[in-house]
């Protein structure tokens, strides 16, 4: 649902019972995008529900007059064998309609993106090179949960991860005794717009105590698709607009799973005293101990904290927050960066 989002599709109808994807649908919805599902019933698990599924699409095609609809499968209608592209040519609309058949049992979270990027290509919404250049970032990103992430372990209870105001003391000192902070953003899509926050928050601290920054961010605006490409571009607006002027692209928003590896080289590189990685850090390789981690999932937040990364601090509420926005947001972390340094605390 996600992917269709990124594909600027106007509406998602899901086809299943109404309570299919709720906490999706509405994060999506204040994004913008209409969902609705087509309510299966019990009897429609025995007799099949095609025919809602037309009479539902042609309603929204005719309400809302949509350029891109995305129709999803569920577990109720995929198990009984529900054809969606043969409901939508039936239906005969005048949107584009990209009919996704996966559900919630088709295996990792990622087969469902993929699928979904097939059909745009198949329907001529993307080129076949963008379907394969986002597949392999997919499939990267999974490998990397599988190894590193939260799938890798059997159960993760969550942690609260470290307090910002020890974190935020912890780097408002090492610039003020003239040491260098290097920031480096890992993060995917809207969840930027969040961790981005960082960046303005040290810069800021910078520019009040001294010490040395460098930033470093998986910004690239001619990478992605449209909606992903203009994440990047509104985020560095407003980078910019906080004296973040430069920032060492390492690839596109989309691209975390591959442009972690950029950031590794690029923090090897820069001789930085103390390191943060905002985002998915364990996306980039040769983490160090004394690293700064800075993510959304209080899971994750275990899982580093007990491979040793103390210094690991939980924005929890990123990704509710970032779906309505297009503006760089500011974070618990960056905020108490800002007291630390207005209120003389370090």
């Amino acid at each position: 649902m996600y992917t269709l989002r990124d594909l600027d599709a106007d509406i998602i109808v899901m086809h299943g019972p109404a309570g299919c994807g709720f906490m999706a649908a509405r994060r999506l919805e204040e994004a913008g995008v209409r969902v609705m599902t087509t309510g299966m019933h019990e009897n429609d698990l025995i007799f099949g529900a095609e025919e809602k599924l037309i009479r539902i699409l042609k309603n929204v095609d005719g309400r809302f007059n949509p350029h891109l609809i995305g129709v999803v499968g569920t577990c109720a209608s995929m198990i009984i064998g529900e054809n969606l592209d043969g409901a939508v040519k039936k239906a005969g609309l005048s949107a584009v309609v990209l009919p996704v058949d996966v559900h919630g049992c088709s295996g990792p979270n990622t087969s469902g993106a993929i699928r979904a990027l097939e059909v745009a290509a198949e329907r001529g919404v993307i080129t076949s090179q963008e379907m394969d250049r986002q597949r392999s970032m997919l499939l990267k990103a999974t490998q990397i949960e599988r190894e590193r992430g939260l799938t890798s372990r059997d159960y993760l209870e969550p942690h609260p991860g470290a307090t910002k105001m020890s974190v935020g003391l912890r780097i408002v000192n090492a610039l003020r005794k003239g040491q260098r902070v290097a920031v480096a953003l890992n993060a995917k899509k809207e969840t930027a717009y969040g961790f981005a926050d960082t960046m303005r928050a040290v810069q800021y601290a910078r520019d009040k105590v001294g010490g040395e920054v460098v930033h470093i961010g998986n910004l690239d605006p001619d990478v992605g698709l449209p909606r992903i490409r203009r994440y990047a571009i509104n985020i560095l607006r407003d980078l910019k607009g906080s004296g973040v002027a430069d920032v060492l692209l390492t690839g596109g928003l989309d691209e975390y799973p591959v442009a972690g590896e950029a950031a590794a080289r690029a923090l090897d590189e820069c001789g930085a005293d103390l390191r943060i990685i905002a985002g998915l850090p364990h996306a980039v390789p040769g983490l160090r101990r004394e690293d700064i981690l800075v993510t959304d999932q209080p899971r994750e937040l275990r899982n580093y904290i007990e491979q040793g990364f103390l210094l690991s601090v939980g924005e929890v509420s990123t990704h509710a927050d970032v779906m309505s926005t297009s503006r760089v947001l500011y974070s618990e972390l960056g905020n108490t960066i800002r007291e630390i340094v207005d209120e003389g605390l370090a």
